[in-house]
C-alpha cells in the first residue's frame, strides 16, 4: 500500500514535531510504501535538514509555509473588484476567474464573520448554512488555484481586504467582529492567506497526492489541508491522527498575538470551520488519549469515526532500570521535563517546602533546560532564585560547607549520563504541570518502575490509571502530602512502581502503537476500491499483481485458496476486483484514471 504521510512542521526534518513517532511509523510497517509531503515552518528548520530516511519512504515533496512575509499594515493594491488580481505565478486572473474568486472568497469569509463569536460546538458536523458556505469557499478556491495558479497574490489583494470588510460589516454578525477597523482587515487577511497556502500548493496531481492509497496527516489543521483535497480531486481516503489539539493551540497562542479582539475571533472561527470540516471527511480519526477525544467530539467528530491510539514509546532504553534502584535514595523527588510556566515549578518548590517540614532529609532534583527563548531563561532563573530563597544552604555543623537540597541538573553529565539514569535518581517522581496534553515523561517514569505523583491535567489520569497518586493543580500542599504519603511508605511505593510498570508495558509500547495503525491501514484499504492510475493494458486484462486483489478473508487460517481474482474494466481505466462488485456503497467511490469526486 502506498502511504501519503502529511506533515506541518515534522517529520522528516530533523526538528520536527512528532518526527520519532512519524520515523518509527514508516521504519515500523515495511510492507508499505510512504510518500511523504511536509510543511516547513521557518528557513532555520531546513537548514538543519532532514533525518535519515528509510528505503520505503519512493520521495520526499516539501513546501515552506515561511516565505513571502509581507507587511500586514500594506496590502497589495490591485485595480480594485474590477481590475485584475495578480496571481502568485506571475499571471492575471481573467473575468471568469474573477468572479470565480470574488464568489468563494466572500462564501468563506461570510461563513467565518457569521459564526466568529458562536460556540465551537456550532463549527461540528451538523453546522448548518455557515459550515456549508466555508467549504464552498474552500473547496472553490482550492479549484481555482489548481486551475489557474495561486491564491497568495490575490488573497493579500485589497478586494479581499474589500470583501472582508464587508462581511464584517453585514447584518447578523457579532459585536467583536462588527467592531473591527482597517488594521484588524489587514491582519486577518494576511493570517488568512497564511493558512491557505497549502491550497497553491503543486502536490493535487495524479503524479503527486493523486498517485496514493491514503492520506496519512500526522496532525489536524493545516497538515491535514492537502489530504481534504486529496480526497476532493481524487476520492483519496484520509486518516487523521492528534496526539495533541491544533485548534487548543491555537486559542491559547491567540491570547498571547499582538493582534484585537476581532481578529482573533475570525481567525479561531475559521480554524474551527477547518477542524470541523477535517473531522468530517476523514475515514478515521486516531486521537492519542481522551483528552484529545473530547475535543475532537466537541468540534463535531463522529464517534463511530474515533479510534483511541496511544503514542508508542520505546520501552527498552529503560529496561535496566529497576523498582528497586534509588540512586538518590529513597527520600529523594525526581522532577524531569522543559523548564517553562506551564509546568508549574512555583508550586513544586513551594509543596517541597511543606515536604520538608514533614520530612527533612528529603531532596528533590530538577532535571531539565529552559525552552528556547528569553521567557524560558528568566523562569529557571526565577525558579532558582526562589529555591535559594526557600531553602538556604544547610550544613550539619560548623565546619561542613552547606548543601542546598534542591539541586537544578541537565542530562548528559557524568553524574546522570542519560535520561534512565535521571529517574532512577529517586524514589518518586513529580509533575506538576498546569497545562499538559499527552504527559511523555510520566510514561518514562512508568517504563522505569516509578511511583508517580501528579497533577490532575491533560490526559494524567489516563495515563497514570491507578498506579499513581493524582492531585489538583495549583495545589502545593495537596501535591506535598501526596509525596509525603509516598515517602514514608516503601511497600506502597514499591507496588505502585510495579503496577505503574505493567500498565505502560501494555498501553504505551511502539509496538501496540504499530498494530494498531496496521489495522487500520489494512482496514482502510479493505474498505476502498481499487485505484489504479494506470489504464487497463487490452492484451493483459489481469495486469500486473495489485496490492489487495483479494479480500484479507482470504488469509484467514483453513479458508480456501482464493482463485484468481475476475478484473472488469469500466471506462476510463479503473479496475475494481471481483470481491469488491456488488457493493454499491464501495464501487460508487470508485474513480477513473482522470480523477474526480468520491
Amino acid at each position: 500500500m502506498r502511504i501519503g504521510l502529511l506533515t506541518d512542521g515534522g517529520y522528516p526534518y530533523a526538528t520536527g514535531e512528532s518526527r520519532l513517532w512519524c520515523d518509527r511509523l514508516v521504519r515500523g510497517l515495511p510492507q508499505h510504501e510512504f510518500d511523504l509531503f511536509a510543511l516547513s515552518r521557518s528557513a532555520d528548520q531546513e537548514r538543519q535538514g532532514w533525518v535519515r530516511l528509510p528505503d520505503r519512504v519512493r520521495r520526499v515533496r516539501t513546501a515552506p509555509m515561511w516565505t513571502h512575509e509581507e507587511d500586514t499594515r500594506r496590502p497589495r493594491r490591485t485595480e480594485g473588484l474590477t481590475g485584475r488580481l495578480a496571481t502568485g505565478l506571475g499571471r492575471s486572473y481573467g473575468r471568469g476567474d474573477r468572479r470565480r474568486f470574488t464568489a468563494h472568497v466572500t462564501a468563506l469569509v461570510g461563513a467565518v464573520c457569521a459564526g466568529a463569536e458562536t460556540e465551537p460546538q456550532s463549527g461540528g458536523a451538523d453546522a448548518g448554512p455557515a459550515s456549508g458556505r466555508f467549504t464552498d469557499g474552500l473547496y472553490g478556491l482550492a479549484e481555482l488555484a489548481r486551475d489557474s495558479g495561486g491564491l497568495r497574490d490575490a488573497l493579500r489583494s485589497e478586494a479581499s481586504v474589500r470583501i472582508v470588510q464587508s462581511a464584517c460589516r453585514a447584518p447578523g454578525t457579532g459585536r467583536t467582529v462588527h467592531s473591527a477597523t482597517v488594521p484588524d482587515y489587514l491582519a486577518f487577511v494576511a493570517g488568512l492567506e497564511r493558512a491557505l497556502r497549502p491550497l497553491s500548493l503543486d502536490w493535487y496531481e495524479e503524479d503527486g497526492l493523486g498517485a496514493v492509497d491514503l492520506c496519512h496527516a500526522a496532525s489536524g489543521g493545516t497538515a491535514a489541508l492537502p489530504g481534504l483535497l486529496a480526497k476532493h480531486f481524487f476520492g483519496v481516503p484520509l486518516l487523521v491522527t492528534e496526539h495533541g489539539v491544533p485548534l487548543r493551540a491555537h486559542y491559547l497562542g491567540a491570547s498571547d498575538a499582538p493582534l484585537g479582539a476581532p481578529v482573533r475571533a475570525m481567525l479561531a472561527n475559521f480554524h474551527g470551520l477547518l477542524a470541523a470540516e477535517v473531522y468530517r471527511q476523514a475515514a478515521i480519526v486516531t486521537p492519542g488519549n481522551t483528552h484529545v477525544r473530547r475535543w475532537q467530539e466537541r468540534f463535531g467528530a463522529d464517534r463511530n469515526k474515533l479510534r483511541t491510539v496511544y503514542p508508542g514509546m520505546e520501552a527498552e532504553r529503560f529496561a535496566d532500570v529497576g523498582e528497586d534502584d534509588d540512586a538518590g535514595g529513597p527520600g529523594t523527588l525526581v522532577w524531569i521535563g522543559r523548564v517553562e510556566p506551564a509546568k508549574d515549578l512555583i508550586a513544586l518548590l513551594h509543596a517541597f517546602a511543606e515536604v520538608r517540614r514533614a520530612e527533612p532529609d528529603a531532596r528533590l532534583r530538577i532535571f531539565g533546560a529552559p525552552v528556547q527563548g528569553a521567557e524560558g531563561e528568566t523562569y529557571l532563573t526565577h525558579c532558582r532564585a526562589l529555591a535559594v530563597q526557600l531553602f538556604p544552604d544547610e550544613a550539619t555543623d560548623a565546619h561542613t560547607a552547606g548543601d542546598n537540597p534542591v539541586t537544578f541538573e541537565e542530562i548528559g553529565g557524568p553524574e546522570v549520563p542519560d535520561l534512565a539514569e535521571a529517574y532512577a535518581a529517586g524514589g518518586v517522581v513529580v509533575l506538576s504541570s498546569v497545562v499538559e496534553g499527552f504527559p511523555i515523561s510520566l510514561v518514562e517514569a512508568m517504563f522505569c518502575g516509578r511511583a508517580t505523583v501528579s497533577t490532575d491535567v491533560g490526559a494524567v489520569v489516563e495515563v497514570v490509571g491507578g498506579t499513581g497518586l493524582v492531585v489538583p493543580p495549583r495545589n502545593p500542599r495537596a501535591l506535598a502530602d501526596a509525596c509525603v504519603a509516598l515517602l514514608r511508605d516503601p511497600e506502597r511505593r514499591a507496588r505502585l512502581g510495579a503496577a505503574a510498570r505493567a500498565r505502560a508495558l501494555e498501553l504505551f509500547t511502539v509496538e501496540q502503537n504499530l498494530a494498531a495503525f496496521r489495522g487500520i491501514y489494512l482496514d482502510l484499504a479493505g474498505h476502498a476500491p481499487a485505484r489504479w492510475a494506470t489504464p487497463v493494458d487490452p492484451r493483459d486484462p489481469a495486469g500486473p499483481p495489485r496490492p489487495f486483489a483479494t479480500p484479507p478473508e482470504a488469509h484467514v487460517l483453513g479458508a480456501p485458496p482464493p482463485g484468481p481474482a475476475a478484473v472488469t474494466a469500466p471506462a476510463g481505466g479503473t479496475r475494481v476486483p471481483s470481491w469488491a462488485i456488488g457493493s454499491e456503497s464501495v464501487c460508487a467511490g470508485a474513480r477513473g484514471a482522470g480523477g474526480g469526486d468520491a
